[in-house]
């Protein structure tokens, strides 16, 4: 039995805002709260709870730091119910690189099986917009190559990831690959330029033609392939980063 209509009871536990966060979530999970959807009022939602507002911004804030509502100020402000963005697991994964909890190796493991499975999903599902925003991708590589800009080059190449996940039409694979792609884009930034070939246009060209026959074996082979590439090349440069420090 419940005291309000929109579920809310009235909470009787000693750290309560962990009730209060916990039927917020619920309401979430049950569809009764959407992205978008305005909390009731301070006050008013307080009053639901049966708590003081300090305990209800406590759960509120924890909620806020989950990622599933905003909190924004002024009079039209209050607690908004997040877009489902997949934005904690991106930081999650960021932050255990930069700790240590992960390592390189690990994030290039994870990136194959993961991409292998979203090559296979991609050249079936792709479209020709898909098909096209990848070949644009790849001209605006080439001019960040031709121009020597390190890190334009760098973001292209990544960002191709992120337009094969869009391309399977499964937004859970969106949220994946940016956090994997996140780690990437933070490992680059760390290590700054360095004097290394770029292998892969190439690779991109020949993975097109795979992709766009539809024939997924060849194409997960060559991102495969490129993958590991991408690896060794990065261990090389910190190998030579330690050896120069030394």
């Amino acid at each position: 039995m419940t005291d309000n209509a929109n579920g809310f009871r009235r909470v009787h536990v000693a750290r309560a805002f962990e009730d209060i966060a916990g039927q917020i979530r619920d309401e979430l999970t049950q569809g009764r709260l959407r992205a978008g959807d305005r909390l009731p009022p301070e006050r008013e939602l307080a009053g639901q709870f049966g708590v003081s507002r300090n305990t209800l911004r406590e759960a509120l804030r924890s909620l806020e730091i989950s990622g599933l509502i905003t909190l924004k100020k002024g009079a039209s402000g209050g607690a908004f119910v997040k877009d489902s963005s997949g934005e904690v697991v991106v930081s999650g994964i960021r932050d255990m690189f930069a700790l240590g909890a992960v390592t390189l190796g690990q994030i290039t493991e994870s990136r194959i099986w993961i991409e292998s499975a979203i090559v296979r999903a991609a050249c079936e599902r792709h479209t020709d917009q898909d098909v096209a925003r990848l070949r644009e991708n790849m001209i605006l590589a080439a001019d960040a190559v031709k121009r020597k800009d390190f890190f334009a080059r760098a973001e292209k190449h990544l960002e191709f990831h992120l337009i094969l996940a869009k391309a399977t039409g499964n937004p859970i694979m969106d949220v994946i690959m940016e956090s994997l792609i996140g780690v990437m884009r933070q490992f680059i930034l760390t290590i700054g330029p360095h004097n290394i070939v770029d292998y892969a246009l190439s690779s991109r060209q020949r993975f097109m033609t795979h992709f766009e026959a539809r024939d997924a074996e060849s194409a997960v082979k060559e991102m495969e392939d490129h993958l590991k590439r991408v690896n060794r090349n990065y261990v090389k440069v910190l190998g030579a980063r330690s050896k120069t420090k030394a």
